[in-house]
């Protein structure tokens, strides 16, 4: 990309993540925070035995180690909390025809299964980040938002995450960010890294829905696994509406463990062990947390 035209991305990602900060937190100094500033620390954990979701465990059922250190479980929720569901959406020029029209399709049916408690947010990336639609729960003013979002340019995949996880919300509710490319990144400004660094300290879980173009870059592997997500490899645009649904599905289904931290330093990154006692199945939570700011 040429000078003036990674300028003009630059310009644009700083004007729309400095917008998202402003409303999320009032100020320009505002930085997409993990929970671990709050007295008790969150994680969102996926048990699963076989490939089905395990249902039905207490708090004595998993074992959690903070930087190496057994903490006391004190709560896990199940499908109690409200989700706030942001939407990161590739619309590049290579999004167009069919592809367009299954993308809005899965968008339409998992807005259809949202509850009438969550909330919903839109960003688009190409060359330009645009946020559509801030959290909301009016799902019409989404609806709306989509179709107007026509696709022209590249690719900025590490700028468009990158920007939709600040616009998650710490309002005690459980932040999902599903980012949805069918391409290569072509057009980001930021650093991998940066954003990486980033997520290491947001409060939301990323999952990712990926053509066989965009899997081949490593970013969208790492940033779910960090945050304790997943990455779906799509075989085709038609599988679009099912992979929403079964995100959406799969993230309700989650537990919620909280503890408060103990015998473990109040700053620095903590890494998180999550694991089940006494019973056979697989696990999926964030790989740790930043604390202290």
């Amino acid at each position: 990309m040429n000078p003036a035209r990674r300028l003009a991305v630059a310009l644009a990602v700083a004007v729309s993540t400095a917008c998202v900060a402003e409303a999320v937190g009032g100020g320009g100094n505002q930085q997409a925070t993990f929970s671990a500033r709050r007295e008790s620390v969150r994680v969102d954990v996926l048990a699963t035995d076989s490939g089905q979701i395990l249902r039905g465990l207490q708090a004595a059922d998993f074992e959690v180690r903070d930087n190496g250190v057994l903490q006391n479980v004190d709560l896990v929720s199940f499908q109690q909390i409200p989700l706030n569901v942001i939407l990161a959406l590739d619309t590049s020029g290579s999004v167009i025809g069919d592809r367009l029209d299954d993308l809005r399709r899965a968008c339409a049916a998992l807005l259809g299964r949202l509850k009438v408690e969550d909330k919903v947010a839109l960003l688009t990336f190409s060359h330009v980040v645009s946020v559509r639609q801030r959290l909301t729960s009016e799902i019409a003013l989404v609806r709306g938002a989509l179709e107007d979002a026509p696709p022209a340019g590249d690719t900025a995949l590490v700028d468009g995450t990158y920007t939709a996880m600040l616009l998650e919300q710490p309002d005690g509710a459980r932040n999902l960010l599903i980012v949805f490319s069918d391409g290569l990144d072509t057009a980001s400004w930021l650093a991998p890294e940066r954003v990486l660094e980033s997520a290491r300290r947001a409060d939301v879980v990323v999952y990712a829905a990926a053509s066989r173009e965009a899997e081949e870059s490593p970013f969208l592997e790492d940033v779910t696994k960090l945050t304790g997500g997943g990455l779906v490899k799509l075989q085709s645009s038609k599988d679009l509406s099912a992979t929403f649904l079964r995100i959406l599905d799969e993230f309700r289904n989650r537990y919620l463990l909280s503890y408060s931290p103990s015998g473990v330093p109040t700053s620095g990154w903590h890494k998180l062990d999550v694991r089940l006692k006494g019973r056979r199945g697989t696990l999926k939570a964030r790989a740790g947390y930043q604390a202290g700011g």
